[in-house]
This record gives C-alpha cells, sequence and structure tokens, in this order.
C-alpha cells in the first residue's frame, strides 16, 4: 500500500483546509486508516481513524467537532477536513492505512503551519 499526502500549506488561524491521502496498491486490504500529527521532538498522535468498511469514524478530544475524516472509495483517497485551526495544532500531518496483508503504511507527511 503507497499513501501520498497533498493539500498542506500556510494558514491563518480560524482557518480551514482539507488533507487529500491518496491511497494505492492493495487498497481492498486495508481495514482501517488514520490520521496523525507530531510536534517536533514529540511522538505522532494518533487524532482520527475511520474504519473503512463501516465508515465509522473516532477523534480525539482536541479535534473533536473541528476535524472530519472521510474516505471516497471511488477516488481511493482519505481526506482530512480541518476547521477552526490554531497555532496550537501541531504542524506536521501523516496518513496511516493498516492492510491485512501488508500491515501499516505512511504517507511522507504534510506541513500545515497555522499563522496566529
Amino acid at each position: 500500500v503507497l499513501l501520498v499526502e497533498s493539500g498542506g500549506g500556510l494558514v491563518q488561524a480560524g482557518g480551514s483546509l482539507r488533507l487529500s491521502c491518496a491511497i494505492s496498491g492493495s487498497t481492498s486490504s486495508i481495514n482501517v486508516m488514520g490520521w496523525y500529527r507530531q510536534v517536533p521532538g514529540k511522538r505522532r498522535e494518533l487524532i482520527a481513524t475511520i474504519i473503512t468498511n463501516r465508515g465509522t469514524t473516532n477523534y480525539v478530544d482536541s479535534v473533536k467537532g473541528r476535524f472530519t475524516i472521510s474516505r471516497d472509495n471511488a477516488k481511493n483517497t482519505m481526506y482530512l477536513q480541518m476547521n477552526n485551526l490554531t497555532p496550537e495544532d501541531p504542524d506536521v500531518y501523516y496518513c496511516n492505512a493498516q492492510s491485512l496483508l501488508t500491515g501499516g503504511s505512511w504517507g511522507q507527511g504534510t506541513k500545515l503551519p497555522v499563522s496566529s
């Protein structure tokens, strides 16, 4: 499974942005996908997940109500819609896929600095 992210860039506080994660390879073997984010020097934090065959989503409290994870199966793409961004939101985001055949895969990371 190969994941390629896009959609990052500078955004102002209070603004919105949508990240995309294009999926290729053994897409039918993926059972869970998610978005992580990371502050330099700290561990990646899981912020949102989606169960691919059910569409069930979960969010960490810090993004609940502001971020939305979704997947377009026809386009083999996962999205993270982010609203009301703050300078406290970490600025590097990664998509992740868990495949029953190939294990875990990561996107390359997308930088998303938020200006105050």
